[in-house]
C-alpha cells in the first residue's frame, strides 16, 4: 500500500524508551530500579477502601459515574486542594478526575495548545511533554536546569541545579501559549523554591502564559523543603492547570486516576477533549479515593498522615540507595523530591566502550549491557531531554528508590558483586 497510513502528527514519536526497557527488563531476570512505580503495596486504608467500594452493596460504583469525576471525589478534592491553594473551588467547575496525569497533561495540550503555538519545557523534563506538544501542532521550546559545582567534599544536591534568569526569560515570545513546571522533577528531584516559582509566576503574567503545572510528587518532599503550589502565587490561579495523580499520591500507579485543578475557563475545554475521548474514569476507584482522601483531609499535617510517612520513609530509601551507590564508585545527585534520583556513572565507562558514532546515546547502551550482564535495570537520563542536549548528559542514569527493602537489598549484592569483579577480588 503506498499511501500514508499513519497521521503525519505521529511523525517522529513512535519510539517510547518505557516501552523498550520494560520488554528488556521482562526478557532477563533482573532487580527493577527503572520503572517509577513502588513494589510494596499501597497503605491499608486505600485497600480496605477499594474493597468496600466493590464488594459493598451499592451497585451503582460498578456502573458509570460522573463523566467528568466521581461526586465524591471531586467534591473531596475541591476541599482539600482549595485549602491548600487559598482558593474557593467548585467541584464541578474547576475540578476534572482523568486517567491519570498522562491523560490530564494529554488534555491540556489537546485544549490549549494550537498550530504554531510555543511550550516551554524545563530539561530534563518527562519525556512525554514533547511528543504531546507536537502532537498538538505546537513546536517546544527547552531551556535548561543548570548545575552549579557542589561544595567541597559534598555530593551534588537537585537543587544545585538552577535556572537561568536571563535565558528563561529568553524563551518567552509573542508566540509561546504555555510553559510546562513539573515540581517536584522527574528525574532529577528538584524541589523548585518559592523565588524560581516567582521567577517563572511573574514571566508567565507578564507574557499572558499558561502553565501546566505537574505536580504528581507533590507529597514526596524530603529534608523539610516546602512544595509551593504555582496556582497560589499572585496572577497565577486564572492561568494555570495544577495535575495530581493518586497513583503517586498513595502507592497505587495501576489505578490511574488523576486530576485537574483551574478556573473553568481553562477547565471547560479540557473536559471537551475529555468527554471526545476517554469520557470517563473508573467508578469504583474513584469512590475509593474519595474515602482515602477523606482520611487525610482529617489527618493533615499529623503523624499518623499517610503523606507524612510515606516521605518519611522514602526519604530512608533514598538515603540507603545514595550509600549504596556512593560505596560503588557512582557520584548520586542528591534529590530534594521524588523517589529517583539521578547517578553519574561515569567511573564505570570502562565497562562499555563508546561508540563515537553511534545515533544512541552512551547512557542507553550502557543500561542495556547492565540489564543483560549484571542484572540492574536503570532508565537512561538521555531520554528526558530533547535531542541537541542528550549527548551533554548520557553519562547520567536515573534509579527509582520507591522499593521494597528486598529489592534495595538486591540491588546492593549486584552492585557489590560487580565491584568485587572489577577491582579483581
Amino acid at each position: 500500500m503506498s499511501r500514508l497510513v499513519q497521521a503525519q502528527r505521529l511523525e517522529g514519536i513512535d519510539k517510547n524508551v518505557w516501552v523498550e526497557f520494560v520488554k528488556l527488563a521482562a526478557t532477563y531476570p533482573t532487580v527493577n530500579l527503572g520503572q517509577g512505580f513502588p513494589d510494596f503495596p499501597p497503605p491499608d486504608f486505600v485497600k480496605e477502601a477499594f474493597m468496600k467500594a466493590v464488594g459493598g452493596g451499592n451497585i451503582m460504583l460498578h456502573q458509570y459515574t460522573r463523566a467528568f469525576g466521581h461526586p465524591a471525589l471531586v467534591t473531596i478534592l475541591a476541599r482539600f486542594f482549595g485549602k491548600l491553594l487559598g482558593q474557593e473551588l467548585d467541584p464541578l467547575t474547576n475540578v476534572m478526575v482523568t486517567v491519570g496525569a498522562y491523560e490530564a497533561l494529554f488534555c491540556c495540550f489537546q485544549a490549549l495548545v494550537d498550530e504554531g503555538d510555543e511550550v516551554i519545557i524545563i530539561e530534563p523534563f518527562f519525556d512525554c511533554y514533547e511528543p504531546m506538544v507536537k502532537m498538538a501542532g505546537g513546536t517546544a521550546v527547552f531551556v535548561q536546569l543548570r548545575p552549579k559545582a557542589a561544595e567541597a567534599g559534598k555530593l551534588m544536591s537537585s537543587g544545585d541545579w538552577q535556572l537561568d534568569p536571563a535565558e528563561l526569560a529568553s524563551r518567552f515570545t509573542e508566540r509561546t501559549k504555555a510553559i510546562v513546571l513539573n515540581s517536584p522533577n522527574n528525574p532529577l528531584g528538584k524541589v523548585f523554591t518559592r523565588e524560581e516559582m516567582e521567577l517563572i509566576a511573574d514571566l508567565c503574567v507578564k507574557h499572558d502564559v499558561l502553565c501546566f503545572s505537574d505536580e504528581v510528587y507533590e507529597w514526596i518532599v524530603y529534608d523539610g523543603k516546602e512544595h509551593i503550589r504555582i496556582a497560589s502565587l499572585p496572577g497565577m490561579w486564572d492561568r494555570t492547570i495544577t495535575i495530581g495523580s493518586a497513583g503517586k499520591t498513595f502507592s497505587a500507579t495501576g489505578w490511574k486516576v488523576g486530576w485537574t485543578l483551574g478556573p473553568d475557563r481553562l477547565l471547560k475545554h479540557l473536559r471537551t477533549v475529555h468527554q471526545n475521548s476517554v469520557y470517563h474514569c473508573p467508578t469504583a476507584a474513584q469512590e475509593a479515593l474519595a474515602q482515602a482522601f477523606q482520611r487525610e483531609f482529617d489527618s493533615y499535617g499529623k503523624p499518623d498522615s499517610y503523606f507524612v510517612q510515606l516521605a518519611q520513609e522514602l526519604q530512608q530509601k533514598r538515603d540507603w540507595l545514595v550509600r549504596i551507590l556512593v560505596a560503588r564508585g557512582m557520584k548520586p545527585i542528591i534529590p530534594e523530591g521524588t523517589y529517583f534520583l539521578m547517578a553519574d556513572f561515569s567511573e564505570f565507562k570502562s565497562e562499555v566502550p563508546d561508540v563515537p558514532d553511534s545515533d544512541e546515546p552512551y547512557d542507553s547502551r550502557f543500561i542495556k549491557w547492565m540489564i543483560i550482564n549484571k542484572g540492574l535495570v536503570a532508565i537512561p537520563v538521555s531520554t528526558f531531554y530533547s535531542s541537541p542536549h542528550k549527548r551533554n548528559f548520557d553519562h547520567f542514569i536515573r534509579f527509582c528508590f520507591a522499593k521494597a527493602e528486598a529489592t534495595l537489598k538486591a540491588a546492593e549484592d549486584i552492585l557489590q558483586q560487580w565491584n568485587l569483579e572489577k577491582t579483581g577480588q
